[in-house]
């Protein structure tokens, strides 16, 4: 069975805390590794969760703040050290392109893997070779260049037994009814639609440093996981806008409105040691699945919606 979940890495927001490292987030999606925003400490984070550099296929950074960034030195370091054996696509605001060249080459140590940079001039489809998915940028407002991104599975058919073996299809005609779309079974043609449902694609969202923007609704549209930060309370709502950052309440009720499934609320700020209110707040618009990020936690993505 295919593994999809978020392994959550770092949670807080502008400083870490005893509790909570800076940001960091791997999603495992069948055989790829997507590991976003990779803040200090992110290399460590990896070995307590017992997540290898060699898991990691793309890497994605919204922007360029330092909680969301000054693990890449680490972590691309540590590509090279374990001689990574596919190339890595790194994704990333082009505006900040020079501090992206920084940190990859911080210091000095010997380059055995393929690093490929992915600069994001505009917001849209970005190349993802070899990914059975489509990855997207979405720009976001924070009062440097932010991109959120998402990730969206194509819709495809699921084979029913039942219909299988009610038409007599069996063994490698599976296979060939699965590859050519319709076989000849017993004198009669039988198509893939007769023997399979609709099996609707699962999408994921990111969304960081941002005020609440139509980027947030679009990038939570439909979304099976939404990862999305939570920096401040609703009461602290005006502190939120100008630092350009969202509250509980209003990334749940984006949420809510976009019809998500699970919510992973998180880059909270240190200013909160407990998050009650920011579960209180979220709770007055979102009713479906809600988890409050905690470090080294592991989020699985929910099963497929019915079609």
């Amino acid at each position: 069975m295919s593994q999809r979940e978020l392994v959550v890495l770092g949670t807080a927001s502008q400083v870490p805390t005893r509790h909570r490292n800076h940001n960091g987030y791997l999603l495992r999606w069948d055989g790829e590794g997507l590991l976003f925003d990779p803040g200090e400490g992110t290399q460590r984070q990896m070995l307590h969760a017992g997540v290898s550099a060699t898991q990691i296929t793309r890497i994605a950074v919204t922007h360029f703040h330092g909680d969301h960034c000054l693990g890449l030195a680490g972590v691309i370091q540590r590509i090279n050290l374990d001689r990574v054996p596919h190339p890595v696509d790194v994704y990333f605001p082009a505006s900040g392109e020079v501090y992206f060249e920084r940190l990859r080459h911080a210091t000095a140590y010997h380059e055995t893997a393929v690093l490929r940079p992915r600069p994001i001039d505009e917001p849209g489809p970005l190349p993802a070779p070899g990914a059975r998915f489509a990855l997207d940028a979405v720009r976001l407002d924070h009062p440097v260049e932010s991109f959120g991104y998402r990730l969206s599975e194509p819709d495809g058919r699921r084979l029913v037994p039942e219909r299988l073996a009610a038409f007599g299809v069996y063994g490698p005609a599976v296979g060939r009814l699965q590859h050519e779309g319709a076989i000849e079974v017993d004198g009669r043609t039988v198509t893939l639609d007769e023997v399979s449902e609709p099996r609707p694609g699962q999408k994921f969202a990111f969304v960081m440093d941002t005020r609440l923007c139509e980027g947030v609704h679009q990038l939570a549209e439909g979304a099976d996981l939404l990862v999305v930060e939570a920096t401040f309370t609703d009461a602290d709502a005006q502190l939120a806008d100008d630092h350009g950052h969202l509250t509980a309440g209003q990334a749940a009720k984006a949420a809510a409105e976009a019809g998500v499934r699970t919510l992973v609320l998180t880059h909270f700020s240190q200013r909160y040691p407990d998050l009650s209110q920011h579960l209180a707040d979220a709770r007055k618009h979102f009713d479906g699945e809600l988890v409050l990020a905690e470090d080294l936690a592991r989020v699985p993505v929910p099963a497929r919606r019915h079609p």
